[in-house]
């Protein structure tokens, strides 16, 4: 067992239609926290893309949880391109970003722990929501 300074930071991305309920998006986390055996307090944020920034499901489920939530530019997220399971079209051409929870799961796993992660729940699609896991090493100082 790894102590708090060693744990790996684990984040959640996710991606949602506008008007998304809160439960679609519990649901879904709950189900991949569960098939994947990882503990809620685990978890260390939510991100996703800056154009859902203003949806109330996602600010929602960050109080429900007591976690932050970050939000990226599409630009910001088109460096992780190379590193997504699933690209999308659709995707791309609401948001500029061909994979909205991996891409922000990535870059804030990585911007947290100051070093690169790796996903480690691919994109999980349910209803109107996507959501992934990435996980990046924390490096003991």
């Amino acid at each position: 067992m790894t102590d708090a300074g060693t744990a790996p930071t684990l984040v959640v991305g996710l991606g949602c239609q506008r008007g998304c309920p809160v439960s679609t998006l519990r649901a879904l986390l709950d189900q991949a926290l569960q098939a994947h055996q990882i503990e809620l307090h685990q978890i260390k944020a939510l991100a996703s893309i800056d154009l859902k920034r203003d949806e109330p499901a996602l600010t929602e489920l960050a109080e429900q949880l007591g976690l932050p939530v970050s939000f990226f530019s599409s630009a910001q997220l088109t460096p992780y391109q190379s590193l997504l399971s699933h690209h999308s079209q659709i995707a791309f051409e609401r948001t500029g970003c061909y994979g909205v929870a991996e891409s922000a799961a990535l870059a804030l796993a990585e911007q947290l722990a100051d070093a690169p992660a790796t996903l480690l729940v691919p994109r999980q699609k349910y209803a109107q929501a996507t959501l992934a896991l990435a996980c990046a090493p924390r490096i003991p100082r």
